[in-house]
């Protein structure tokens, strides 16, 4: 075993600026929160303000994450950004965080592994880590979905409280082909601050990751991509609103509610603990019905698992770090509990990880 192992040293997150809850967006299509509740468990969700990027939350987080944790921005030396909404298709967000915190020169990788980002990232930061590259990381999980929703300007001033009226007929038509999408995600940001530690009694423990690119097609964004010329799949591609995820919703339940526990079991084999000794399970918070399932087949009661989608819908590579930062600083998870992280999402990819807090 090695000796140095990888603790969180601070975490932080923020939401974007509108609160939406599901009764807001029967404004702009034909929904309601019992329709959402019952589907996925979410009641709100968060909007950015037109304009706000995904590295803008990003740094609203890391800044957070640096107080908690007591540490400097200069004293950064490596930074790991997680994201599947990037600011731009091309650089990535970790050199734009790396500016926004006033930084130079200091490492900054891009991940594009979706709802398992958080897992992968982990284990790339505890892999740095443990080799002595780096020895204070920030590592950020961040989207603006808003991006990829189909509404007009009047849409969104509609469910953000800044205008009132009714969608013309045609336009709630259109948004209902998407409900069963646009009312899964909101914006948000969380970060950690990571670094080594000699006590082999706190840290990051063990992890197994997993991808399976045959069912790519099951969840994926079919307008953006060098299949075509130019890229962002032209007229017909956005009159269609093929940038909002394409999802077989079937095909993703039964992948999450059986590779989930999978991954959890492996990983804890792994690190030669059991199930049973999960003091705090954090998964990916992409549908409450999925968790509910994977906690079923897990066998852990109520107390030992810890679900926010409620509060947020889903925010992607944030979900797991604002879960795991609400854990920390309401006392959910205390030092030396044992915390298991796991989630799965596009590509497909996922995967599990345990540490001791």
């Amino acid at each position: 075993m090695p000796t140095a192992f990888t603790r969180v040293l601070g975490s932080g997150f923020v939401v974007g600026e509108h609160c939406v809850k599901n009764e807001t967006l029967s404004k702009i299509c034909d929904t309601s929160d019992e329709w959402i509740r019952e589907r996925t468990g979410i009641e709100q969700r968060y909007f950015v303000e037109e304009g706000v990027t995904t590295s803008d939350l990003g740094v609203r987080a890391a800044r957070k994450a640096l107080e908690d944790a007591k540490v400097a921005p200069e004293e950064i030396d490596y930074i790991v950004f997680a994201t599947m909404t990037p600011d731009y298709y091309f650089p990535g967000c970790g050199g734009l965080l790396q500016t926004k915190l006033g930084l130079s020169n200091v490492p900054a990788l891009d991940i594009r592994q979706q709802c398992s980002g958080f897992i992968y990232g982990l284990q790339v930061c505890d892999a740095l880590l443990r080799a002595g590259v780096a020895k204070r990381i920030l590592f950020v999980g961040a989207e603006v979905h808003t991006g990829f929703m189909p509404w007009s300007k009047q849409a969104f001033d509609l469910i953000t409280g800044k205008a009132e009226g009714v969608l013309p007929k045609e336009e709630h038509d259109f948004n209902t082909k998407f409900r069963d999408r646009t009312s899964l995600f909101g914006d948000a940001a969380g970060a950690l601050v990571l670094g080594p530690t000699d006590n082999p009694e706190r840290g990051l423990l063990g992890f197994v990751l997993h991808s399976d690119g045959s069912k790519a097609e099951s969840l994926y964004v079919a307008s953006a991509g060098f299949a075509y010329r130019p890229y962002v799949g032209g007229d017909t591609h956005i009159r269609e609103a093929r940038y909002v995820p394409a999802m077989d919703g079937r095909t993703v339940y039964k992948m999450a509610v059986s590779k989930m526990p999978e991954a959890v079991h492996e990983v804890c084999q792994k690190v030669g603990v059991t199930v049973e000794e999960i003091n705090m399970l954090i998964a990916h918070q992409a549908n409450l019905r999925i968790n509910e399932a994977v906690q079923k087949s897990l066998k852990l009661p109520d107390e030992r698992v810890y679900n926010n989608i409620q509060r947020y819908g889903n925010t992607t590579a944030a979900t797991i770090p604002i879960a795991y930062d609400e854990c920390r600083k309401s006392g959910k998870v205390k030092v030396g509990d044992l915390v298991c992280f796991v989630g799965l999402g596009a590509g497909f990819h996922w995967g599990a990880a345990l540490m001791r807090e």
